[in-house]
């Protein structure tokens, strides 16, 4: 059993949970993530590492409420167990060795930027952070990067905080300075934001790193349900990945895979909500 110790609520759906986890807190890396499962009867939930305490022996991990298991999740509260906790898994992420490098994401992608964001910072990279969601409230960690980045631009699509617009804007003015050339991108958030940072950087060969979500099952390879396409071939996110080229990802792909199980989520949601289940 995984204890949480700490509840911290982000946004109207998005929580983060602070959960003993002793030997991931002291191996992890930026850029792996966890399978978690509530329960014996539960479904597993891949999950990444947002940063961890290895002092206090904890992982962090923030929880999109979206469907049931993410609910379910979600609303456990301090003092509260998470049956398994299976990590770190997939691969660490690869820093580029550059001056500059800017991160960006979208929602609850801030969750899975921050710790590559804080790794480049601690060597030595000036990181821009741009962040952004649909409304204010959906605009997370902001102080958190902040405390570790050079820059920090949030934006929202409609206006009610930052710049108005999406984070692709706030992107290609970065990229357009002259002063303080970029030298690797690195993208997480919904798959049509991810697609289009990726050919905002083709054209001038900014390294593009993307963070990839799937639908994962068992973490090792093993059942094949992770399987993308990148430059042509067939990759497994949980084992080669989550991150890849952006430039070679086909992104149409995946969020063909993403929508495929759509009406069962929706199905499983409603059975939640009438259970009771805020």
């Amino acid at each position: 059993m995984h204890r949480v110790v700490n509840r911290t609520v982000l946004s109207a759906q998005v929580v983060r949970l602070e959960v003993e986890a002793p030997r991931i807190a002291r191996i992890r890396q930026p850029g792996q993530f966890v399978i978690v499962r509530l329960g014996e009867d539960r479904e597993r939930v891949p999950l990444t590492i947002a940063d961890a305490d290895e002092q206090a022996g904890t992982i962090s991990l923030v929880i999109q409420l979206a469907g049931k298991s993410t609910t379910l999740l979600g609303n456990l509260q301090v003092g509260g167990n998470i049956q398994d906790i299976v990590g770190p898994l997939g691969r660490p992420t690869h820093l580029e060795r550059c001056a500059r490098a800017v991160c960006i994401s979208g929602g609850v992608g801030t969750a899975v930027v921050y710790p590559i964001a804080k790794a480049l910072a601690a060597a030595g990279t000036a990181v821009t952070s741009i962040i952004g969601g649909r409304t204010h409230n959906l605009v997370i960690l902001e102080d958190q990067m902040k405390a570790i980045c050079r820059e920090v631009l949030a934006t929202t699509d409609d206006g009610s905080y930052g710049r108005k617009g999406l984070v692709t804007d706030a992107l290609r003015e970065v990229l357009a300075r002259k002063d303080a050339p970029v030298g690797a991108v690195y993208a997480v958030g919904p798959v049509a934001m991810m697609k289009a940072v990726a050919e905002l950087t083709r054209p001038a060969a900014v390294k593009t790193i993307v963070s990839l979500n799937p639908i994962m099952i068992d973490g090792t390879g093993m059942c094949g349900g992770c399987r993308v396409s990148v430059a042509g071939k067939t990759q497994f996110a949980c084992v080669d990945g989550p991150e890849f080229d952006g430039h070679d990802v086909d992104f149409d792909e995946l969020a063909d895979r993403l929508a495929m199980y759509h009406s069962l989520e929706s199905a499983a949601m409603d059975r939640c909500r009438l259970a009771g289940i805020p």
